[in-house]
């Protein structure tokens, strides 16, 4: 036993180097001769891997699980073609080819040539024809298919690693996944050609050993002409037929599988679950049968045969169903005792859910108390406001709520039930920080600050005197939290305005600006793509106050244009003012990042449209240099507030480009910049390497 196990780990352990040699041995096979013998095994080897591979595709499940075939199939392509010219050297030289093509030969064609000449015209004509054709379109559908959903796959993935549904590895994983299944869907579709080649290689090999065999044995070796053509037309026949036979087998299996790529099991469970699902089909179709073998001049045997097959089923299935329902009745009869004299609850609350809400924990309880050291609501509320007109958005009320699960000096800021933010606060306490340096010489606890992620200490009540002295920066826990709260709703506010929000805001501009209002919803734009846009501007953090002028824009060009990305380019153009008054310096000036006009024009013919919107789908090692170039750019400048300028025609797939590694570097573009703004360049965007 052990050395049966020993035997098969140094199979599997050295199957690199054996399959190496076996495609170098196939090689061989094409020049060296080879005794009939030999040919009658590795014909027989390769009707069984022909065997063994459409049953594999049978009981795939996912296409992945036989990613190899494509490269399988060129292999075996080949295997096929080295055999065929081993069998044509035989053929021609000694008029014999082995027990195996001669038993194809008798067997399958019946010991006729006209016979096998047919039936092998049929199988190449199948082959080509249909199921190679028919396999070959459906791989380069799919591969056109799956490239295009690419980038929404891939942003999919991207907004579940975000949102904390998966890990790194489990998003690499995916991403991985994903880029196999476009590999796999684009070699099927070159490897098909493959199949038909060979199917034109074996009509034409047939014909050359059929007449090839009657020049050289008639004519060289004297044998009959008609014995030579019965001789040779069986031989050709069945060395086709045993080559095209593997090969149909092996062009059907290419065809299940590029059709089974929206499957989740294999091929005989998914059969057996969808063809006998309904039992009144197969009853319905036996009572046809039955009807088929009353018909004069119809074999009636047959069809009442399978009538009565269907009818069997039929009752079986159906009969299966009733205790199926039977099963699930009781399980509802007994849930519905447990539930007899209990109160109907109110479910409403479950689905209920706030946009917005801080949990604490215990030791933070205080600070939700009106009085010195507390006020947190009333500090909330300026927040709202605050943020209402900054960013002319409606923010609904916050809830604060206590969980004890939480550690005591913990809290956690969530939207609409999932959490974006978390920190860490002491009561009773100072959050210390010393601008433009990281070093702070008093005694507490060191952490980072939780809004801007700078380094601080907290420490207590009695150094805030001495802290004051030496200039550091002195924040209350309360005002911590509340900071903290603010950029996360400057940050979020889009996830923030829904419809209810955007009718809100609609129903008040129709009060002082009805035409603009009427003039677009809903005869240009409906409500939701109304909400599309202005989510799409306070997405990259861009006020929504005028909203005069944004639906004016929107009023000017929604009649012609629907794409509410392009829509929220000209409303940005418009709006240009607002937007950069935000990044000017006290000189009036905007500190610049620039893109160079080579990467630029690279960036542009590299970018796809999806539903997500555009993106860039570059090189990710150009990717990876121009997240350096920016990173050091902006840790060598000292300017406070550096954009990125682009031209228009790149600026939204850019900034969804670097967004994840500078989600807070603003990207505008030439035509967003008012004329009487002077620009101070702080350096280029470039990927070469000097």
């Amino acid at each position: 036993m052990a050395d049966r196990r020993s035997i098969v780990k140094g199979f599997t352990n050295n199957m690199d180097i054996i399959a190496a040699v076996g495609v170098v041995a196939i090689v061989a096979m094409i020049i060296l001769p080879m005794s009939t013998g030999l040919l009658d095994i590795f014909l027989t080897f390769n009707i069984t891997l022909a065997i063994i591979i459409i049953l594999l595709t049978m009981f795939t499940r996912d296409i992945l699980e036989f990613s190899v075939f494509p490269t399988l199939l060129l292999i075996t392509t080949l295997f096929r073609l080295a055999l065929n010219i081993s069998s044509t050297r035989l053929i021609l030289s000694q008029g014999d080819a082995g027990e195996v093509i001669s038993a194809f030969g008798s067997f399958v064609a019946a010991d006729n040539y006209v016979v096998g000449a047919v039936i092998f015209i049929i199988i190449v004509v199948i082959q080509f024809i249909v199921i190679t054709n028919g396999a070959s379109r459906v791989a380069e559908v799919a591969a056109r298919f799956t490239l295009d959903a690419m980038p929404g796959k891939q942003m999919s993935i991207d907004a579940d690693l975000n949102a904390g549904v998966i890990d790194d590895n489990q998003a690499r994983i995916r991403r991985q996944k994903l880029q196999q299944e476009a590999d796999f869907y684009g070699a099927m579709d070159g490897a098909s050609k493959f199949v038909k080649g060979d199917a034109i290689a074996g009509i034409i090999i047939v014909f050359i050993n059929f007449i090839g065999g009657i020049i050289i044995f008639a004519w060289q070796k004297g044998v009959p002409v008609l014995e030579a053509v019965e001789t040779f037309g069986i031989l050709t026949i069945g060395d086709g037929l045993v080559s095209q036979v593997p090969a149909l087998l092996i062009s059907t299996a290419s065809g299940i599988l590029v059709t089974r790529s929206a499957s989740i099991d294999n091929f005989g469970t998914e059969l057996t679950q969808q063809l006998f699902s309904i039992p009144k089909v197969i009853g319905i179709a036996a009572v046809l049968l039955f009807v088929f073998g009353l018909v004069p001049g119809l074999p009636a045997i047959p069809f009442f045969i399978l009538a009565a097959v269907c009818g069997v089923i039929a009752y079986l299935l159906s009969e299966e169903s009733k205790q199926k329902a039977a099963a699930e009745a009781k399980k509802e009869a007994v849930k519905a005792e447990k539930n007899i004299g209990k109160e109907p609850e109110d479910m409403s609350r479950y689905i209920h859910m706030e946009a917005i809400e801080i949990e604490i924990g215990y030791g933070l309880i205080p600070l939700a108390e009106s009085g010195e050291g507390g006020g947190l609501l009333e500090r909330i509320t300026a927040v709202r406001k605050q943020n209402a007109a900054e960013m002319g958005i409606l923010i609904p009320p916050i809830r604060i709520r206590d969980n004890l699960q939480l550690k005591a000096d913990e809290y956690i800021i969530k939207i609409r039930g999932n959490e974006v933010g978390r920190g860490e606060v002491l009561y009773n306490h100072f959050l210390v920080m010393n601008p433009g340096h990281d070093t702070i010489d008093l005694e507490g606890k060191k952490t980072i600050e939780p809004a801007f992620q700078l380094p601080a200490v907290w420490i207590d009540k009695k150094l805030k005197e001495k802290a004051e002295m030496l200039g550091y920066t002195i924040v209350d826990p309360g005002t911590v939290m509340v900071t903290h709260l603010s950029e996360i709703i400057k940050a979020n506010s889009y996830e923030l305005l829904g419809r209810q929000e955007v009718k809100k805001l609609m129903d008040t501009m129709k009060d002082n600006y009805s035409a603009v209002v009427e003039e677009l919803i809903p005869d240009k734009l409906s409500l939701g793509e109304v909400q599309k846009v202005l989510q799409n501007l306070l997405r990259e953090r861009v006020p929504i106050k005028d909203l005069l002028t944004i639906l004016e824009a929107l009023a000017d060009y929604a009649g012609n244009i629907k794409d509410t990305e392009i829509l929220t380019e000209y409303v940005r153009n418009r709006i240009g003012r607002t937007i950069v008054s935000n990044y000017l310096t006290p000189q009036n000036k905007l500190d610049i990042i620039t893109i160079n006009p080579d990467l630029e024009q690279y960036i542009h013919e590299n970018i796809q449209k999806s539903i997500q919107g555009s993106f860039p789908a570059i090189d990710p090692a150009i990717t990876t240099k121009i997240f350096e170039k920016i990173d050091a750019i902006l840790e060598k400048s000292q300017a406070p507030k550096p954009i990125i300028l682009t031209s228009p025609r790149i600026r939204v797939a850019f900034k969804r480009l670097i967004e994840m590694a500078f989600p807070q570097l603003a990207v505008l573009s030439l035509n967003e910049i008012p004329n009487s703004v002077e620009f101070e360049g702080v350096g280029t965007v470039t990927v070469d390497d000097n």
